[in-house]
């Protein structure tokens, strides 16, 4: 614990968060190596300071350590930047230049915002990371270079590989040992400690008495979510040292230093499947009425049959109610049954389906109940898929949220 709080002190590191001292031991567990690092955390947590750990405690520690903003480097720069140039290579490059991988052989080089770097950076840089080799632009010579790489980044790189800007080689190879650094919203009382020691260093900076909570703020500080984290917490209590003439700080004063304290919790954004989701729930309907009418056309066709067949009599006498009459009074003056295509759009299919529900006052009011539709589609995927709601959503076609709900909302027992 004395060599844990040591580091701390000496880069600067703050707090007793359980998921920051994680993040220190690893660091220390993977310095004496050469394997590469990934850092991720959201911005403002303090990632600049962990490859400052590994550098120290590692055989390189006598070398160059560099450290890159990869999104500070305007893209048509970086690659100069990275692995140098030749004269006359561009416009502008009046002599040769070495780049970063050159200059930090046998160091260290960490590469901040890493998922920044342009697809053809990328590519450079895998073959550095694979082979330590790279060429310089407008060269045509191969150099080596020895140098570990640490790179960090705040976006989700797993998902800049989905969307096709990040290279899912160069993340395997990158992230040989992962390092994530909590935000500060987790770690609890360490705010406090933060802020506490911001506020002797401004009180130092500025040369006037610290500011200091009062019970009620230290509560307000502890439940605000922090979305800019260690790098926010530092600029507001800078400014409140600044501002404010008193140096007990009231809840009512902190506030007016955070962005949307008092505003309501915004609900969840709902993702493309949800959408989906509520799309998909509105053709079923479409479908259930298409289906009700596709019904509607046997029975007719049936009544057909019995007339053409001479039967007419009989199924009058065996079914006298109002809807077998008004049956075979539309079928007699009905048009010929055309097949219906197998695919239609949502909109004819419901068109369609509205015109053709509307033969007569029982028709109808069988037409409204599409729940009792819905709860015998909803048993009938349940049991074709043994009780597995996924797959039976599946073949619904809606989503296993969406499924779940309705099986609460009609009471179907699986």
């Amino acid at each position: 614990m004395r060599d844990l709080q040591t580091i701390k002190q000496r880069f600067g590191i703050i707090g007793n968060y359980s998921g920051l001292n994680r993040a220190i031991d690893v660091a220390l567990q993977v310095a004496p190596t050469d394997l590469s690092v990934l850092i991720t955390g959201e911005s403002g947590t303090g990632k600049e300071s962990f490859p400052q750990v590994i550098h120290s405690y590692s055989s390189r520690k006598h070398g160059q350590y560099i450290a890159v903003n990869c999104g500070a480097i305007p893209e048509g720069t970086i690659d100069s930047e990275l692995f140098g140039h030749e004269k006359g290579s561009f416009t502008g490059a009046t002599e040769s230049r070495k780049g970063y991988f050159e200059v930090a052989d046998g160091g260290t080089i960490f590469l901040d915002e890493v998922a920044e770097l342009p697809l053809s950076t990328q590519v450079r840089l895998l073959r550095v990371l694979e082979s330590g080799e790279f060429i310089r632009v407008g060269s045509s010579k191969v150099q080596k270079t020895n140098v570990r790489v640490i790179a960090a980044s705040n976006v989700d790189v797993a998902k800049a590989i989905e969307h096709d800007r990040f290279r899912e080689d160069l993340f395997y190879r990158l992230n040989t040992v992962p390092i994530k650094i909590p935000p500060l919203r987790e770690r609890g009382e360490d705010i406090f400690l933060l802020f506490r020691k911001f506020a002797v260093d401004f009180a130092e900076k500025y040369r006037m008495p610290a500011i200091r909570l009062s019970n009620e703020a230290k509560n307000v500080l502890l439940n605000y979510s922090w979305p800019g984290n260690v790098r926010q917490l530092k600029n507001v209590t800078e400014q409140i040292s600044i501002i404010e003439e008193e140096r007990e700080i009231t809840p009512e004063v902190l506030k007016l230093y955070l962005p949307d304290y008092n505003s309501p919790k915004l609900p969840a954004i709902i993702k493309r499947e949800e959408d989906k989701s509520f799309s998909t729930e509105r053709e079923i309907l479409y479908k259930i009425l298409f289906d009700m009418k596709s019904d509607m056309n046997d029975l007719k066709k049936l009544v057909l049959d019995l007339i053409k067949s001479g039967h007419y009599d009989l199924a009058f006498q065996q079914n006298n109610s109002g809807v077998i009459q008004n049956l075979i009074r539309d079928t007699k003056h009905a048009e010929p049954f055309a097949e219906e295509p197998e695919t239609q759009s949502a909109d004819i299919i419901h068109n369609r389906a509205r015109t053709n529900i509307q033969d007569t006052e029982e028709v109808v009011e069988e037409s409204l109940s599409l729940a009792g539709k819905e709860i015998e589609m909803i048993k009938k995927a349940l049991e074709k898929y043994n009780g597995k709601r996924k797959l039976a959503a599946n073949e619904l076609g809606i989503s296993e949220r969406t499924l779940y709900r309705k099986i609460k909302e009609y009471g179907i027992e699986l």
